[in-house]
């Protein structure tokens, strides 16, 4: 069942169950709306240059690697523009099969005929020999739906995937790392010298298709002239700077409200759901995706809990469904649990 009629489904099913428990809302700009800011009224000129300095010290990256800062509008933005290069360099492309459906549709329409490999209910990176070709496997740390970070295990596995070949390496998405410095893992394969890292204001700040900064590694120099050619625009870059500025601790803020709609989702699971969360994913902060090894349909019938059956992130095999927190009824004006 795709995104789209997942949703339709929902909604008549919320519409003839008024008992149910939707634990399947996945906007999280509706949800959190009030947090967001409003843009700039001024119209002072921000510079590209200083962002990316301002978001290195931010994460407590090196300044400089500003020169291989690149601002861009998202991680949309940026997959695209690294996308096409691989396409053009004939790279191999692994993708993870059930995190983002928008990573394939980018990849395609790229030109690029992707592998993957799945997340649910744990990661198992692709096995494929090396083949000499310029190789790329996209990472999300943390990972929705998995709903926490990569495990010290699972970066091992990264590190030697990346030993295979010299030709190999990583696409990080760390859109959903709400702290700084970014996660220990993240920094760990940072440190390899074989990876690109993807970050944007999408979900600590709450503004998508706004504003964002791929890392490029030595490996993709000359990406820097694709991405000077189509920068953000001026209102997009003063937004930015208010938000790395004026709102620097917004992203904070996002995660304890998240942790606070966390809690008030527990509060109203059956016991058998909750002990079914990985402790992994309850307690990972700023999450607000809980993946559990029953059917959606189970739940439903069982359990009268309205959750996201795990197809909708993707294809996979994995039977289980994903819950989320984001529903108005874990908000903060929500009633107490029944």
């Amino acid at each position: 069942m795709r995104f789209d009629e997942f949703q339709e489904f929902r909604q008549r099913q919320l519409g003839s169950v008024p008992s149910l428990l939707d634990v399947a809302e996945t906007n999280v700009y509706r949800a959190l709306a009030p947090l967001r800011p409003e843009p700039p009224a001024d119209p002072r000129t921000v510079h590209r240059c200083d962002l990316a300095r301002a978001w290195l010290r931010r994460f407590e990256l090196p300044e400089d690697w500003s020169r291989r800062t690149m601002v861009c509008r998202g991680v949309r933005h940026g997959l695209d523009v690294v996308f096409h290069w691989l396409r053009a360099g004939q790279a191999r492309l692994w993708l993870p099969s059930d995190v983002y459906p928008v990573y394939f549709e980018l990849a395609r329409a790229a030109g690029l005929a992707p592998g993957s490999y799945p997340t649910l209910p744990a990661p198992v990176l692709p096995t494929s020999p090396a083949d000499g070709r310029p190789e790329y496997l996209l990472l999300a740390n943390p990972s929705k739906p998995l709903g926490r970070y990569l495990s010290d295990a699972e970066c091992d596995a990264a590190v030697s995937w990346l030993a295979e070949s010299p030709h190999r390496h990583l696409l990080i998405d760390s859109v959903y790392d709400l702290g700084t410095p970014f996660a220990a893992g993240t920094r760990r394969l940072l440190g390899t010298g074989r990876a690109v890292l993807l970050h944007s204001v999408t979900k600590g700040w709450l503004w998508p298709r706004t504003f964002g900064v791929v890392l490029l590694g030595p490996a993709q120099a000359e990406l820097a002239e694709a991405f000077r050619a189509d920068p953000p625009t001026q209102a997009q870059l003063r937004l930015a700077d208010l938000l790395l500025t004026e709102h620097a601790d917004l992203p904070r803020q996002v995660a304890d409200e998240l942790a606070a709609r966390a809690e008030r989702l527990f509060g109203r699971l059956p016991s058998e759901v909750l002990g079914a969360i990985p402790a992994a994913s309850r307690t990972c902060p700023g999450n607000y995706f809980f993946p559990v090894d029953i059917p959606a349909e189970t739940l439903q019938r069982e359990y009268g809990v309205l959750a996201l059956p795990a197809g909708v992130f993707g294809e996979g095999d994995w039977p289980g469904s994903v819950l989320t927190s984001l529903a108005d009824v874990f908000g903060p004006t929500s009633g107490p649990a029944r």
